[in-house]
């Protein structure tokens, strides 16, 4: 059966996916449902490859370290499949573990330009309406503060009450002073300001 190729391009990077829509769902004969493999090309660097095992740690591995970057964290992810960390502002080395044993890690630097080249393949292939991935395979291993920050109740009240507290507290005192103010009336203000 002829296996269905999809490509995302952005500068020196491309991703490809091959594989078969799930006909057993009456998907369309180009659709890609069920991911045999993927393949990254990015220029002048060695081909990253893999079965659909590992799309979804290494889409996770990068959208989590472009946030880390994004929120001024720590930019470093560590993982049994891929490590990633700044070598510096403008550098960042990509360690590739095999789960093939004795094969050496695959050692790759990448600038920023590259980095963002690859997220933004990535993004391509999540807004894709002809590959269906299971999000959750992607996105599980994203630290809930770097993803939704305002999901915990308890972290909403410390974000939004101290304001509201200050606003009422200038209002009642604001008010209080106003209504325990008793101008002087017109004639005495004459006397203070012109005495005889």
């Amino acid at each position: 059966m002829l296996q269905n190729k999809l490509s995302f391009h952005q500068s020196s990077v491309s991703l490809e996916i091959i594989g078969l829509p799930d006909y057993s769902n009456n998907e369309d004969k180009n659709q890609i449902s069920i991911i045999s493999e993927w393949k990254l090309n990015i220029i002048d660097k060695p081909l990253i490859e893999g079965k659909i095992d590992h799309l979804g740690p290494i889409m996770s591995a990068f959208y989590t370290y472009s946030n880390l970057l994004i929120t001024n964290q720590i930019p470093l992810y560590e993982s049994n499949l891929i490590d990633i960390k700044a070598d510096n502002l403008h550098m960042h080395n990509i360690v590739l573990k095999s789960s093939k044993p004795d094969v050496k890690p695959l050692i790759i630097k990448i600038g920023n330009s590259l980095l963002s080249d690859i997220v933004n393949c990535f993004d391509q292939l999540n807004e894709s309406s002809k590959v269906q991935i299971k999000k959750s395979c992607i996105f599980n291993t994203f630290p809930k503060k770097v993803r939704f920050p305002l999901t915990n109740k308890a972290d909403f009240f410390n974000i939004i009450l101290p304001p509201i507290i200050s606003i009422c507290s200038l209002s009642l005192i604001s008010y209080s002073l106003i209504y325990f103010y008793n101008p002087i009336e017109n004639k005495d203000k004459n006397e203070l300001i012109n005495p005889k």
